[in-house]
């Protein structure tokens, strides 16, 4: 997928654009990046905060890279991997 800039606004506009455009045309997708969805909760802890923040998570990511002067795309797709990772079966 190409994501324009590597910018985390753009990749989850894409993502909210897919939601709404399943809700229309069917079959509605489920997904866990909704602006309090469950990525959102479960990063809001990883990022150090005790709150959920009304900016969301792209912009909270990119914040967070940019403080640690690492590429915020990159740090979206390793907090990723992590959440997914302790989602899984396994995990449990």
């Amino acid at each position: 997928m190409f994501v324009r800039g590597g910018s985390l606004l753009e990749l989850q506009a894409i993502l909210y654009g897919f939601r709404v455009a399943s809700e229309i045309y069917g079959p509605q997708a489920v997904t866990d990046f909704e602006h309090q969805g469950p990525f959102a909760e479960w990063l809001w802890p990883q990022l150090g905060r005790s709150y959920s923040s009304p900016l969301g998570w792209a912009v909270e990511i990119t914040k967070a890279a940019e403080a640690a002067d690492a590429s915020p795309i990159d740090l979206f797709f390793d907090l990723l991997n992590k959440f997914k990772d302790e989602r899984s079966p396994q995990a449990r």
